[in-house]
């Protein structure tokens, strides 16, 4: 849908902020445009809507130059999100949603429907329609900016680093919301951050650029971490890229071992014949299979496990669901070195130890040089 070609920005005391800039936006998808401070990824996002003109080159939104259309047409087809949400303060919530769809014509009523219907869409509970902006936590206000940006069903949606000014676990959710809201409703994004973790858990693709708006490296975050163009894309992904990369491959493959989970209300036989060489320890459940913690085996009390006395299990992991990353996370976490892998309810699939997802991150990284030769 959007196509930068070519385009420079060079303001008149000569600075260039970005240079013979050329991307390919694909339709219906998440485009991240991540780098230092002075790399140009918000000039290039202001571009696109033409708050910021280019100096030189074309941006075709939908095959057409975005400098024919009226500049107030184009930026009302494009819902726009910044940093701590830049909502109205003197306007309630709902009409702070209902902004666009009225500047488009729409009546008091019909767009403040469509804003309540917004309100349910992004997780906003419906009693905060009538509040102020300065009522609401900053994770909210984000989410009224979502909203908003979303209000007249605009095709494209522009995000200059909407996320950055709340704390990392509401910061998480307003992540997960919104790769749940593409996913229902399919636009196409330009989002900016400075935050490669940020970048490659969102991006459909990612846009790599250096300081004077050049660009890197553009590619989708496997291939970015696996095969980054140049020292400057290493050392910008950091040195944990690898840890970075295992969020890509699924845990579906690990051999879960069910026999050292025992219940809590194990008879003594049961309890000897869970005990093996392969797992010094087991994992107590309770009487609905979720875990408990582990215990060696000769710490156990044959029908009255005390559970204050077990080791915590640590994070359980989704299996079959969550990544290699996730269950490897699991296992460090874990004070036995085993992972706990549950069902989608929290029950006990069964257990797994750090040399075997050690296998699997081997198996799966040999895996992803053969598809990269292959591609080759």
């Amino acid at each position: 849908m959007i196509r930068i070609d070519s385009v420079t920005k060079r303001y008149p005391d000569g600075t260039v902020a970005v240079d013979r800039l050329s991307l390919e936006i694909p339709d219906r998808s998440i485009t991240v445009l991540v780098g230092p401070s002075g790399c140009g990824k918000t000039t290039t996002l202001r571009m696109i809507n033409r708050m910021v003109e280019p100096s030189e080159g074309t941006i075709l939104i939908d095959g057409k130059d975005s400098r024919q259309q009226p500049v107030n047409t184009l930026r009302r087809s494009m819902g726009y999100v910044i940093q701590n949400a830049g909502l109205f303060q003197h306007r309630t919530i709902v009409d702070n949603i209902a902004t666009v769809p009225r500047m488009l014509g729409w009546g008091k009523e019909k767009a403040r429907a469509r804003a309540r219907e917004l309100m349910e869409r992004v997780g906003l509970d419906g009693s905060l329609a009538k509040r102020y902006p300065y009522q609401l936590s900053g994770g909210q206000q984000q989410r009224v900016g979502v909203a908003r940006a979303l209000a007249a069903d605009p095709p494209v949606l522009l995000m200059d680093e909407p996320f950055s000014a709340v704390d990392p676990i509401v910061r998480k959710g307003l992540q997960d919301e919104l790769l749940r809201i593409q996913d229902e409703l399919g636009k196409t994004i330009v989002f900016v951050t400075h935050d490669i973790d940020e970048a490659v858990k969102i991006g459909t693709m990612v846009a790599v650029m250096r300081t004077g708006g050049k660009l890197a490296q553009y590619a989708p975050p496997a291939e970015l971490l696996s095969n980054p163009a140049d020292a400057f894309v290493e050392d910008f992904l950091g040195t944990d890229r690898g840890i970075r990369r295992l969020s890509f491959f699924p845990s579906a493959g690990l051999r879960l071992l069910t026999t050292p989970v025992v219940a809590v209300d194990a008879t003594a036989e049961q309890i000897a014949a869970r005990a093996t060489a392969e797992a010094p320890y087991l994992l107590v459940t309770d009487m609905d299979g979720r875990p408990l913690g582990w215990s060696e085996p000769g710490d156990l009390t044959a029908g009255g496990v005390d559970p204050a006395r077990l080791l915590p299990y640590g994070r359980p992991f989704v299996a079959g669901t969550d990544s290699l990353r996730a269950a490897l996370d699991c296992a460090v976490l874990s004070p036995t070195g085993w992972a706990v892998g549950v069902d989608a309810e929290g029950r006990v699939t069964g257990v797994v130890s750090q040399q075997t997802i050690g296998e699997a991150i081997r198996g799966a990284h040999a895996k992803g040089r053969t598809d990269a030769e292959a591609a080759r």
